[in-house]
């Protein structure tokens, strides 16, 4: 089957030629140095639609499936992981699909924009995977909710125009610990916390481009119009959907490791031992084509996945096989990238270890390996009673 069709591949090709020129040289000169991405870029992608590409056209979007959103995210992402992330601090943000009419009025059109992009406050310092077992409280007072406690894991909370907040509004029941989480949405400054709000960078091995915060509310105030959807039912928002951002963490992993298999076949050419082009000896060679094949397998997988969420499929099995095999897949190729680079792999001379040390995470985020492994045997298996 030819999931391929016209239209997607000039989207493919326009995001492609836009991820090497524009993304790929500011990502080489920034991302050693640590730095943000610059509002330069984000404006230039904000021009290309790409922070609407998910949302409806009435709302100012592009109106496109997870198959378009896909192939755009392996492209920026085989120049920059950072820059295929932040589009979903447009197209995948938590909630929006649970706004009131109003709601969406105001905010959708800034968003597919890209004027207001957001982060997501969901994990904890103790609460990760278990997203029902989180212990940041809103407490009703009058006209507001107060937030008092600790998330982790909140990249671009600085940068981004407003945060999503998941917060415990009622007592925990033991027996139904997914109930009475409810979800908030809090604009705010670009560039800074919310004021009352405090927080710090975690120091990162990879990612960069933005930073990762720890952020600590106590009574913080937000007005109760700032609810999104109904009290308490922010566990089916935040667990309803996974396949898009699986599917899109599948999209990054593959763009990944094209990059490192690109960047590997070329320095191969170029590299001469012992009179010849490392690229003759068949060690090398059978290296590249084995991950040519993994990426291709993953691609694949992924095109499937994306075909059957576009048709209103049901899929999370196929989504977390999808996330998993890319993940895997896109640490051991850039791996292999890197070994064909050898010492000079080991250095922020080239790129490759940007995609190693961004493949790896890959692995952990939108949920682990073991959680991946987990909802597929459970698919297969039925639930286990531990």
């Amino acid at each position: 089957m030819s999931y391929m069709t016209e239209e997607r591949r000039l989207i493919q090709d326009t995001a492609r030629e836009f991820a090497m020129r524009e993304v790929l040289p500011i990502a080489n000169k920034l991302d050693p140095l640590q730095e943000d991405i610059p509002m330069s870029l984000r404006d230039k992608m904000a021009e290309m639609g790409y922070f609407g590409i998910l949302m409806p056209e009435e709302y100012g979007g592009l109106g496109l499936g997870c198959f378009e959103y896909c192939l755009v995210t392996e492209e920026l992402a085989r120049a920059w992981m950072s820059v295929a992330s932040i589009i979903a601090r447009g197209n995948g943000m938590i909630g929006w699909a649970a706004m009131t009419d109003e709601q969406k009025q105001m905010y959708l059109p800034k968003i597919a924009g890209g004027e207001m992009l957001g982060s997501f406050a969901m994990s904890e310092p103790n609460t990760g995977s278990d997203i029902a077992s989180l212990t940041c409280r809103a407490r009703k007072d009058g006209d507001c909710y107060r937030l008092t406690g600790n998330k982790y894991w909140c990249t671009f909370a600085d940068g981004a125009d407003y945060l999503m907040v998941m917060a415990r509004t009622s007592e925990m029941d033991p027996n139904r610990r997914h109930l009475g989480i409810s979800l908030f949405m809090i604009p705010k400054k670009r560039g800074e916390l919310p004021p009352g709000v405090g927080g710090a960078p975690i120091p990162k091995i990879g990612y960069f481009g933005f930073k990762t915060w720890e952020l600590a509310f106590d009574n913080f105030r937000v007005p109760k119009e700032n609810l999104i959807g109904e009290e308490g039912k922010a566990f089916y928002y935040a667990t309803s959907g996974l396949e898009v951002p699986r599917a899109h963490t599948a999209a990054r992993s593959i763009g990944l490791a094209r990059g490192g298999l690109e960047d590997a076949i070329a320095y191969a050419k170029e590299r001469v031992q012992f009179g010849n082009p490392i690229s003759d000896f068949q060690a090398i060679r059978f290296k590249i084509g084995e991950m040519a094949s993994q990426i291709e397998a993953a691609r694949q997988l992924m095109y499937y996945v994306c075909d059957e969420i576009d048709g209103g499929r049901r899929c999370d099995k196929e989504a977390s096989m999808a996330k998993l095999f890319a993940s895997e897949m896109s640490e051991r190729v850039t791996s292999e990238a890197l070994q064909i680079h050898g010492g000079a792999g080991y250095t922020k001379l080239h790129a490759v270890e940007r995609y190693w040390r961004d493949a790896r995470l890959t692995k952990i985020f939108e949920g682990t390996s073991e959680i991946q492994l987990r909802i597929i045997s459970d698919n297969l298996l039925g639930r286990s009673k531990r």
